[in-house]
């Protein structure tokens, strides 16, 4: 697991630690020093803890104009035990609300397993976003198909066409528009 990056490509674009609105602002990432891991695996020092010891992620791209951010995750997700949703709603979702992303994009590839406890999180995120929404891409089948068996796909666009995106062929703004149109679809 230490040789999987977060995704690099947008560097020239966005970083969250030079951005003062990032709850990452300010950090300092080492290339050579491993710290974090994922069942006794060490993880590439270049992803974000967010106080879940299974759980990291890399915010790759804000843009507080259209109210989106872009966030990759690694390792397990926990909402039985660690409770995974609520310190990813608490420490960050609710940082980056009152900034206006109300847009969330959140790539799970790297996502191992879910466990999951109830709904009421993700129902609160919906509810804050608004007018916004939030998009799982990329997510393994099982981690899906256990996410919908808790009913986690009311409040979040997952499975059919955000499975198929090959989102790193994209610039941000573009994958922002490919999920948009997709979101539309699908609301009408």
């Amino acid at each position: 697991m230490h040789l999987i990056e977060p995704y690099y490509r947008w560097r020239s674009l966005y970083i969250a630690a030079d951005d003062e609105g990032s709850p990452f602002f300010g950090r300092e990432y080492s290339e050579f020093e491993f710290q974090d891991s994922v069942y006794n695996f060490y993880i590439h020092p270049q992803w974000d803890p967010i106080g879940s010891p299974t759980l990291f992620l890399k915010i790759l791209f804000t843009d507080y104009e259209n109210g989106y951010v872009i966030m990759e995750m690694i390792g397990e997700w926990n909402d039985a035990i660690e409770n995974d949703i609520m310190t990813l709603k608490r420490d960050l979702i609710d940082e980056m609300l009152p900034l206006g992303i109300d847009k969330y994009l959140i790539i799970g590839e790297n996502v191992l397993n879910f466990h999951s406890s109830d709904d009421c999180y993700y129902e609160e995120w919906f509810e804050d976003a608004e007018d916004g929404w939030i998009a799982f891409i990329n997510f393994h089948d099982h981690v899906r198909e256990e996410m919908q068996q808790v009913g986690i796909d009311h409040y979040v666009l997952m499975g059919g066409e955000m499975e198929e995106i090959e989102w790193r062929t994209y610039l941000p703004n573009q994958l922002f528009d490919k999920v948009e149109s997709i979101m539309s679809k699908r609301l009408e």
